[in-house]
């Protein structure tokens, strides 16, 4: 008898540190995904293509510069648009903490104000796209469980499927997602393609990385450079497109403040 529950005590351990072992595979390459994504300098300037259930489009320009400072566990992000005129000098800013929630901050010319973007907004549409405030912080794996759920090809690339669920009902209310299943690649760790659930645990939106390269060669840096967020419940798309992409690690700190947007 005290064999069998010798056995079974050894069974069931087994069990458990097979299941905290798959956790923390899941939250080792959401880790190291957002660790990936990470750049020293980097400047882009792209095309948001924001494009109703009609197919009409609408097409606005911007410039985004990004920069990591190690020693502060701190991204630093600001997107300035540079067309059409009724958004030209409309900015963001976003301070990107690795174990704290972001601050979000946005310049409207025409109030000619600075305001910070509450948690409760970072859910809300960025710029009347289906991209969210949220989609332009990367994600904060402390904020979240994981768990791996398998693998699957996206776009003939190995992925390891994740689901990702909000650490409580404040965070998913927030981000107005109940949870995402997120595919990441094997090879790059960059992010291939997510579905969001909303707060129903209905499918809300889809987004794709159609085109990923690498853009930093002496530190094997890949970036997703073409990205689509469609929209299943209204029948819209947005779409992100960066044409000039720059490596530039001398980005001056002045560059990641609210006063620089305020003069754009």
């Amino acid at each position: 008898m005290k064999i069998l529950k010798l056995i079974l005590l050894v069974l069931i351990s087994g069990l458990f540190i097979v299941k905290a072992s798959g956790q923390e595979n899941a939250r080792h390459i959401m880790q190291k995904s957002k660790e990936n994504g990470k750049f020293k300098g980097l400047e882009t300037v792209s095309t948001l293509k924001i494009i109703d259930k009609k197919g009409r489009e609408r097409i606005r320009r911007t410039y985004m510069a990004s920069k990591s400072y190690d020693n502060e566990n701190l991204d630093k992000r600001i997107i300035i648009f540079l067309s059409p005129s009724d958004v030209k000098g409309t900015g963001m800013l976003v301070y990107d903490y690795d174990h704290k929630a972001d601050d979000m901050w946005i310049y409207l010319p025409a109030l000619r104000k600075t305001r910070r973007i509450v948690s409760s907004e970072k859910g809300k549409s960025f710029m009347g796209s289906e991209f969210s405030n949220a989609d332009m912080s990367a994600i904060n794996p402390d904020d979240f469980t994981f768990k791996i759920l398998g693998r699957e090809k996206v776009n003939e690339t190995d992925c390891w499927k994740i689901e990702c669920i909000p650490s409580n009902d404040e965070i998913a209310s927030d981000l107005g997602y109940s949870k995402e299943i997120l595919f990441v690649a094997q090879k790059d760790y960059i992010l291939r393609k997510a579905i969001y659930f909303d707060l129903d645990e209905e499918v809300l939106k889809t987004l794709i990385s159609q085109k990923v390269k690498m853009i930093d060669i002496a530190e094997k840096k890949f970036l997703a450079t073409e990205l689509i967020m469609e929209n299943h419940q209204n029948g819209r798309k947005s779409e992100i497109i960066m044409e000039e992409i720059e490596v530039n690690k001398d980005l001056p700190d002045d560059i990641f403040t609210t006063a620089y947007m305020e003069r754009q």
